[in-house]
């Protein structure tokens, strides 16, 4: 196994006891779209995708992790509401949804796909719609000191992505903090809830 496999092993171990995040609670209650669809991108051990089927919608998780998907498999093997596919950001086929999750994981889509994958999101959300993720900032230290690829983006970029929507938070974090396997780095990322408005 090489170290990149063993880090993600341990942040899967680490995040199956994780719960789900509170915004996407509050993505729901924002969710003005007449569909109970979800896409939890980069879906991890699933506890978005948990949630969010416990309150009546189809989730489609995805991951490019074999880790994850194999946890995802199990977990929700009785589950019909929650499809699990395994998939990068620039192969999944975005289907029509009311909200979009994206937690930590647009941080690892690939550089030169960032337009074109962030397009297919916004183009699968219907008016009304909730996307409900994070950004990297271009000062962040994964943004430069990471073992594989990463699309950080300066906060105006991030604001740009948001022409046509309506932003209820934006929450910018700038920071040395704990990762979730408790190494410390520099945190500098964006925390991004806002409704498709056209």
């Amino acid at each position: 196994m090489n170290k990149s496999n063993e880090i993600y092993r341990q942040f899967y171990e680490n995040a199956l006891s994780r719960p789900h995040f509170k915004r996407t609670e509050f993505a729901i209650r924002l969710n003005e779209s007449s569909h109970l669809v979800a896409i939890d991108c980069g879906c991890g051990t699933g506890s978005d995708a948990e949630y969010l089927q416990s309150k009546g919608y189809h989730v489609y998780a995805f991951d490019i992790n074999a880790d994850a998907i194999a946890i995802c498999k199990k977990r929700f093997a009785l589950t019909p509401l929650v499809d699990v596919i395994q998939a990068s950001f620039e192969s999944f086929n975005y289907p029509n949804t009311g909200i979009v999750i994206a937690n930590s994981s647009l941080f690892f889509a690939q550089p030169n796909q960032f337009q074109r994958i962030w397009q297919n999101i916004v183009l699968s959300l219907d008016i009304g719609g909730v996307f409900a993720g994070d950004f990297m900032e271009i000062k962040d230290s994964w943004a430069s000191n990471y073992d594989g690829y990463t699309s950080p983006l300066t906060k105006s970029q991030v604001e740009l992505l948001f022409l046509d929507f309506e932003v209820i938070r934006f929450i910018e974090r700038d920071e040395q903090g704990k990762t979730s396997l408790g190494k410390v780095k520099y945190w500098h990322t964006f925390s991004v809830v806002a409704v498709k408005r056209k």
